[in-house]
């Protein structure tokens, strides 16, 4: 059975992209432990980071730089904290977090949806100067 991240990937299920190329993607967390908490998903189902081949953990983490390069310059914060825990969806996933301490990092706090795009949008926006363009994710916002 596809998992929820595979399903949002092809787009059964909706999701608020910020970026997108044939190897992963970049989208919002619904569970956002701050303004512009997104994850960066492989297409290819792998539960466990470390079971992923180089090249795609190469690029994984060379998208999730960029992107939090694009976030530090968007919204206000200290650090982009970076979680790979793969306990929620057996999918790997990296969590980048806008942060300005460690409690942020604390799963048991969340956002409201309406945080959750405004944020996608503040993030497409920005990262066009950082990230090439690429392939149109299904609920990618257009600008």
């Amino acid at each position: 059975m596809a998992t929820v991240f595979t399903r949002i990937l092809n787009g059964e299920l909706p999701g608020t992209f910020v970026y997108r190329d044939e190897h992963c993607a970049v989208f919002m967390s619904i569970n956002p432990l701050a303004t512009g908490h997104c994850l960066v998903v492989p297409v290819r189902e792998v539960d466990h980071w470390v079971d992923l081949r180089t090249d795609e953990v190469n690029h994984l983490f060379t998208v999730a730089h960029q992107i939090a390069q694009a976030q530090r310059s968007v919204f206000p914060c200290e650090k982009i904290g970076m979680i790979v825990a793969g306990y929620e969806v057996p999918h790997t996933h990296i969590h980048l977090v806008p942060t300005h301490d460690m409690s942020q990092l604390d799963a048991s706090a969340s956002l409201r949806r309406g945080a959750l795009e405004a944020a996608a949008k503040r993030s497409a926006a920005d990262r066009r100067p950082i990230l090439p363009d690429r392939h149109s994710a299904p609920g990618a916002a257009r600008h």
